[in-house]
């Protein structure tokens, strides 16, 4: 593979109740664990960066299946949910995708969604380690 591109993020302090910043300095957050794990609640944490992530990277991975099988797609939008409990040992993620493909049948909705998940790099980094589930909408 030919990098074009690296991310770099810090993590600092107390974990999830820390401080995360990225190596530009864009990402300058405090981490709060949220109040379903124990933690206080009211910052950003882990599930939320992912998900908003994990969201962006599939939009554009949907509007690269559109341009390929020559369908507008410019009003499309992309929720990512991420759901974090125990599993055996530790805890595991489970990742929820709902793609809003408007003007679109259902049939075309799901083959675009279905291109998407097999071309976005999220969804290759997470196959086979946990659950997602993709849901078109028209």
């Amino acid at each position: 593979m030919d990098i074009k591109y690296t991310a770099e993020a810090t993590s600092s302090g107390d974990a999830r109740n820390g401080h995360v910043r990225s190596s530009d300095g864009v990402i300058d957050e405090a981490m709060t664990m949220p109040k379903e794990l124990g933690g206080p609640g009211g910052g950003t944490n882990p599930e939320q960066l992912f998900a908003a992530g994990y969201a962006a990277c599939f939009h554009q991975a949907l509007k690269l299946a559109g341009g390929q099988a020559k369908v507008d797609i410019d009003s499309t939008s992309v929720e990512a949910r991420v759901g974090i409990g125990p599993d055996a040992g530790s805890f595991g993620l489970q990742v929820w995708i709902t793609a809003t493909v408007p003007g679109a049948d259902q049939e075309t909705a799901d083959q675009l969604v279905a291109r998407a998940h097999e071309l976005c790099p999220y969804s290759k980094a997470t196959r086979g380690n946990i659950d997602v589930e993709v849901t078109a909408k028209v």
